[in-house]
């Protein structure tokens, strides 16, 4: 049996999501429409607003559903010259100057909040940097569903999420903005989404999206997380008692429940994917958009790691159905390479 251990990359979908979405494939008028069908369609997707909204803690704000929290980035930041640092992913990076510096904790001195984005979790070490109030975009794909976090209270002017990082489809994502904020249209056409997204909508998608929102939101309620992080500090206590060396980036940092980002030096990350991968286990090496790019973690380097050492960083992370017999299986078989490693040194 596969375990699958690389949920900041992508998470299985949501029975709710599932079975919105199959209801939605039935619904055949356009969203333009002003016809009944057309009415319904678009209906479904103003429940899903209102579902994405309340679950984000963003009552009151504009949600501009995009197809992806990539193109929300874009759609906030083209043409802004707004700086970050290099802990950023690159749908964020790619459009900012990368002049904030990070620490080896994984902060953020941040001067000017209102030309600059910060992450609200970084994906690969889990880390939760401070977010100073009137900043202008946080990223918050990876705390959204995982960690309580209202975009109300959050001081930004602008976030960005997705819906296949909390168990809705992908191809769907969203920007929200303080409502009165204006961006300018990077897709014009049919004026959809408030003029800010032109095309026709998604429906299936947005309507999935809205059923995990929702579902992500009951599940922070009960124990979900908790125990999600119980069995996260059991993987790192199983595996610091065998690898000496290994480092656990972030362990006494403010940081996702469900994140492990560990370095052992020598072993390089991407042999670790594989390795892990033959003995039935999917983790990653960093960034799933950064994938087969052999390459030292851009994220540790920020934080002031050496190349050397950032090319041998994996990341596990866990969900609200990993289990302990999955997380211990995947310890023996980690820790039997481990052993292998060492003894061709």
């Amino acid at each position: 049996m596969r375990g699958y251990l690389d949920w900041n990359a992508t998470t299985p979908l949501r029975p709710e999501a599932r079975d919105a979405m199959t209801a939605a494939m039935d619904v055949v008028g356009n969203p333009s429409s002003v016809h009944a069908e057309g009415r319904a369609a678009k209906g479904l997707i103003e429940r899903a607003r209102g579902q994405v909204a309340r679950a984000f803690g963003a009552d009151g704000a504009d949600v501009v559903f995009c197809s992806s929290a990539t193109e929300a980035a874009a759609l906030a930041l083209a043409g802004r010259g707004i700086a970050c640092s290099g802990l950023e992913h690159d749908a964020v990076a790619s459009w900012c100057d990368v002049a904030l510096q990070a620490d080896a904790r994984g902060q953020v001195a941040v001067g000017d909040p209102g030309a600059s984005a910060l992450q609200a979790a970084n994906s690969e070490t889990g880390i939760r940097p401070e977010l100073p109030e009137g900043l202008f975009l946080t990223d918050a794909t990876q705390v959204f569903g995982k960690v309580p976090f209202a975009f109300n209270w959050c001081g930004a002017t602008m976030a960005i999420i997705s819906a296949h990082k909390l168990g809705g489809p992908k191809g769907i994502g969203a920007l929200v903005m303080k409502r009165g904020t204006e961006v300018q249209a990077r897709i014009t056409g049919g004026g959809q989404e408030m003029g800010r997204r032109s095309g026709t909508e998604n429906l299936i998608g947005i309507v999935g999206f809205g059923a995990a929102a929702e579902a992500a939101a009951r599940d922070l309620e009960g124990e979900t997380w908790p125990r999600v992080e119980k069995l996260r500090n059991i993987l790192e206590k199983t595996l610091a008692e065998s690898a000496k060396e290994t480092i656990f980036v972030g362990i006494d940092a403010n940081r996702l429940p469900n994140t492990s980002c560990f370095v052992t030096p020598g072993w390089k990350g991407e042999t670790q994917v594989m390795v892990m991968d033959l003995a039935g286990f999917a983790i990653s090496a960093g960034s799933a958009c950064s994938s087969g790019k052999v390459k030292p973690s851009r994220v540790l380097r920020a934080m002031g790691f050496s190349d050397a050492d950032a090319a041998c960083a994996v990341r596990v992370s866990l969900g609200p159905t990993t289990t302990e017999e999955e997380v211990m299986r995947f310890c023996e078989a980690w820790t039997g390479e481990y052993r292998k490693f060492r003894a061709r040194r």
